[in-house]
């Protein structure tokens, strides 16, 4: 008999018994996100784990994608997932960074009315759904939009990170902790 769909598979790390380096990063998860949702405490159950997304998302956050862009091609790869946790939380978190309830839509479509961030929400999906075997014409599509080379080793970089979550949480069956709908937020 399975776990029931509400409930997770994979039991978050309770927050009052954290030490040392874990309880240091779900610090740095807490100031980022005001909060310690449910993927960053089953993620917490392996700290190199968690360690390496708190890392590679700094990283990504100092690159030329500014958060707007992050939080699209988090809400396009989701969808791509179909991760209902995700697609919640970068909801929210896109609404957080600026996005209008229309941009969050079509983010998760892969759409988006600055050509630029169109290119790069379809690449992203077009990763996700050919499992980064991208075609050259994609990638020259990529570039008619004036997206550099570095630009489209980010977006790589993005979705290889969000791909990470949505797999975790997949795993877990996470219980969604945030609002389900843009009229939640």
């Amino acid at each position: 008999m399975g776990v029931p769909k509400n409930q997770n598979r994979i039991h978050p790390v309770d927050l009052q018994h954290v030490t040392g380096k874990t309880r240091r990063l779900l610090g740095k998860v807490r100031a980022k996100f005001g909060l310690v949702p449910n993927l960053f405490r089953v993620l917490a159950n392996a700290h190199v784990a968690l360690e390496g997304y708190v890392n590679f998302s700094a990283a990504l956050a100092a690159g030329t994608l500014d958060n707007r862009i992050r939080e699209q091609i988090a809400l396009a790869v989701a969808e791509s997932n179909l991760c209902d946790y995700c697609r919640s939380a970068h909801a929210f978190l896109g609404q957080r960074a600026g996005l209008t309830p229309d941009e969050i839509a079509n983010a998760i479509r892969a759409s988006a009315a600055d050509p630029k961030t169109d290119a790069i929400l379809k690449l992203a999906r077009n990763i996700v759904v050919q499992r980064s075997e991208i075609s050259d014409s994609d990638l020259q599509r990529a570039r008619a939009a004036s997206l550099s080379d570095g630009e489209i080793i980010e977006t790589v970089a993005n979705v290889a990170l969000n791909i990470f979550m949505n797999y975790v949480s997949h795993a877990a069956r996470l219980a969604i902790d945030f609002p389900q709908n843009e009229s939640e937020i």
